[in-house]
């Protein structure tokens, strides 16, 4: 009996050192699961991090990405971390070069589940126009690690994420529809059917990426069937490591993922860069972004190579792109500052002559310092014919110090 006692203990501390060993998240304590709470910014998916101990800093939880990445090796070095090498890799636009040191042994911790041998790639330039995008400030993403031995369960309307240990889910949940999905390169793919506005019905094999703010994209160079709409916006897509991404935005006639049909989505059609040979190598048509997850709720489960959804509370919510015709970005590191990043030719905004870098001071006589980004996004985006009162700053030459002031009315007008 002794012997046996003995050696039952000496299996749970080998396996509790061989656990300690192996790099990737795991639960804190004897929980089958782990609530965590996350901030979403246009059903993006932010989470407060601690790394080797340090205060709690924004992480973007991201399904595109492979290796977790630390914005600023500046703020790498203020955390104190080790690097044993140094990097470079190709930006999203297929054409900016990024370099990076690699910190290769550190902790992340979530609260409940901690990261342990987690390796950080911290670039040199600093990266932090992702917070000029969704309006909070973002230091780094999570990527592959965080998912690669547990399902995760993403509920979007609740902001919550549980976090599973693995073989927990033995059993489909209530509601849920169960496919497969393919887990390559330390990216999740699943299959889905697209009915386009013009040209045949895809069987597309789509990435699942929640680290992206589009609704569905579509690489038109991966596949002779994929065609544009007729009606369509030049548009920025979005803000990259490469930088920001180019391209077209339109929509599709329907998307349905296992039995479950959005219609009108909302299409992004990037532009074809050096970074599509990469695309077309994985055998991928496209990828679905935040604004298509967002609506659901779904369990990733990598280990064995499964995906789950369920309609979300805002499934059948029409899909809307802005209607103001600018895009607003926000001051980095700033209260709440917001400037005007782009004005599309013959919208609404164009038409009453507002003009990139110019400040906005107050939205319908509400300040600046007011509004979130998330409520600007629900706002151009709301009601046909809705007017708008804007009180603008024109800086003279990029002088803070000489400037015009002027108000203006715009009406939201659909153009996609």
């Amino acid at each position: 009996m002794i012997l046996r006692r003995t050696l039952t203990f000496w299996f749970f501390v080998l396996a509790f050192m061989a656990k300690a060993q192996v790099p990737g998240f795991f639960i804190e304590g004897d929980h089958r699961k782990v609530k965590i709470p996350f901030y979403s910014s246009n059903s993006l998916i932010i989470l407060p991090v601690s790394i080797n101990g340090n205060y709690k800093l924004n992480f973007l939880i991201d399904t595109g990405v492979k290796s977790n990445i630390l914005f600023s090796k500046k703020l790498g070095d203020a955390l104190g971390l080790n690097y044993t090498r140094r990097i470079n890799i190709v930006g999203a636009d297929g054409a900016t070069s990024i370099w990076g040191q690699v910190s290769p042994v550190n902790t992340i911790d979530l609260g409940g589940v901690k990261g342990e041998m987690q390796s950080l790639l911290a670039l040199e330039e600093d990266f932090f126009e992702l917070e000029s995008v969704i309006g909070v400030p973002v230091y780094g993403i999570i990527g592959y690690e965080f998912f690669k031995y547990n399902p995760i369960k993403v509920n979007y309307d609740e902001g919550m994420i549980e976090f599973y240990k693995p073989g927990s889910l033995k059993w489909r949940p209530p509601f849920y529809r169960k496919m497969n999905m393919t887990v390559e390169d330390g990216k999740a793919y699943i299959d889905a059917k697209i009915k386009q506005m013009t040209g045949p019905k895809l069987d597309a094999k789509l990435l699942i990426d929640t680290g992206a703010n589009h609704g569905l994209l579509l690489n038109r160079e991966t596949s002779d069937e994929i065609t544009m709409p007729l009606n369509f916006i030049e548009s920025e897509l979005g803000q990259s490591l490469g930088g920001v991404l180019y391209g077209f935005i339109g929509r599709v006639n329907a998307l349905k993922i296992k039995g479950l049909t959005m219609r009108e989505v909302l299409t992004s059609y990037p532009e074809e860069n050096s970074y599509s040979s990469v695309i077309k190598a994985t055998g991928r048509k496209g990828s679905l972004g935040s604004e298509v997850l967002g609506r659901t709720r779904m369990i990733l489960d990598y280990p064995s190579n499964t995906f789950y959804i369920r309609k979300g509370s805002t499934f059948y919510n029409p899909f809307e792109f802005d209607m103001s015709g600018m895009v607003v970005k926000k001051v980095p590191n700033d209260e709440n500052r917001y400037y005007i990043g782009e004005v599309r030719a013959g919208s609404p905004a164009y038409k009453s002559g507002i003009l990139p870098f110019d400040e906005i001071l107050s939205i319908n006589k509400i300040p600046m310092f007011l509004w979130e980004m998330t409520e600007l996004f629900k706002l151009f985006r709301s009601e046909e014919g809705k007017e708008i009162q804007l009180e603008m700053r024109r800086y003279i030459n990029n002088d803070l110090e000489n400037y015009s002031d002027y108000k203006v009315s715009i009406f939201l007008k659909k153009q996609i």
